[in-house]
């Protein structure tokens, strides 16, 4: 896993074994956050990593430049390792051990761009389930994005705020919006 761009262009970075990870591909990322530049200030979004994982798409955001990261996992591991990098980089991610669907029922901040990527096994119900209830709150600004990174064979096109689908392989990102 490598940073694409921003003040850590290039930099590799290695996560440990056990954390129980599907990062985003180098080339997904690099394609996502060139579609990202065209539609939004980086370093003004405040941003939300759902399902984070490695932080591999918070990384990519602060290197880029954005001050307001917080990144979301259940696994402690993950979490540590996020907030680890986070420090040894500099960055300001705020790693929340947590239930994402749990915390995106009760969480009360807003944010500008949230990206989620939950396991590919999660199924179809389960996706369009953390869909619904981000729009259906104030999680997402009025303006905000929300990208959901989803295996192909998942067609999340009916769900409400949809806008645009993006394919990479065997991922996809689905764009949604409150309006």
């Amino acid at each position: 896993m490598r940073i694409i761009s921003g003040t850590h262009k290039g930099k590799r970075l290695r996560a440990p074994k056990n954390l129980p990870v599907r990062p985003t591909t180098d080339f997904a990322k690099e394609s996502l956050f060139n579609i990202l530049g065209n539609r939004i200030n980086v370093a003004d979004t405040k941003v939300l990593d759902l399902f984070a994982g490695t932080g591999n798409i918070s990384y990519e955001f602060a290197s880029r430049g954005a001050e307001d990261i917080t990144a979301v996992d259940q696994h402690y591991g993950c979490c540590k390792y996020i907030n680890a990098t986070s420090k040894e980089l500099d960055f300001n991610i705020r790693a929340i051990k947590s239930d994402v669907f749990a915390f995106v029922a009760k969480h009360l901040e807003s944010y500008d761009l949230i990206f989620a990527d939950p396991p590919y096994d999660l199924g179809e119900e389960a996706f369009s389930n953390l869909v619904t209830k981000v729009l259906a709150g104030d999680l997402l600004a009025a303006d905000g994005i929300l990208i959901v990174e989803h295996p192909k064979h998942l067609d999340l096109s009916e769900v409400p705020g949809f806008f645009e689908l993006r394919r990479y392989g065997g991922s996809c990102f689905s764009f949604y919006n409150k309006k």
